[in-house]
């Protein structure tokens, strides 16, 4: 039986974790406050990039992107981040949350055939209508917030 494992019994995997922390742990060392002042007063001396340059229009017009257009941007181009579609919310109290079973219906603040919120790591993006793509939901985008819109919305 599944139940018959020892709760002290250390798994390969939950070791291997372990084995990662502790190197992690002795790459970093003691810092003391002095190391970090040192370096914090090391990073101020270093040449920063104005704000200005990131947040000036592209070059085709105000709502037109293309991140070919500062070099800059290269870095972050790779960074994964999290693209998720709001149907719509509710507030409920925490004792019709617990009465929440199988078959229960929520309501929630949208009408139906409303177009859903995109966002992107908790920011409205878009809108769009949900579709079928290769028996997969996807959803087709009706509606783009302009980059200078979603920056304004970031400040």
């Amino acid at each position: 039986m599944a139940d018959d494992k020892n709760p002290d019994e250390v798994t390969p995997e939950e070791q291997a974790l372990a084995d990662e922390w502790a190197a992690a742990l002795d790459e970093a060392g003691d810092a003391s406050q002095d190391d970090i002042d040192a370096m914090l007063a090391q990073s101020d001396a270093q040449p920063r990039m104005p704000m200005e340059e990131f947040n000036a229009p592209a070059k085709g017009g105000e709502d037109s992107f293309d991140p070919g257009d500062s070099p800059n941007l290269d870095v972050i181009l790779d960074i994964p981040v999290t693209i998720s579609m709001e149907v719509g919310n509710t507030d409920i109290t925490i004792r019709n949350l617990l009465q929440l079973n199988q078959g229960s219906v929520v309501e929630l603040d949208r009408l139906a055939g409303e177009p859903l919120d995109v966002k992107v790591n908790g920011t409205l993006i878009a809108h769009g209508e949900v579709v079928v793509v290769n028996e997969k939901f996807g959803i087709r985008l009706t509606d783009v917030i302009s980059p200078t819109e979603r920056i304004k919305k970031l400040r």
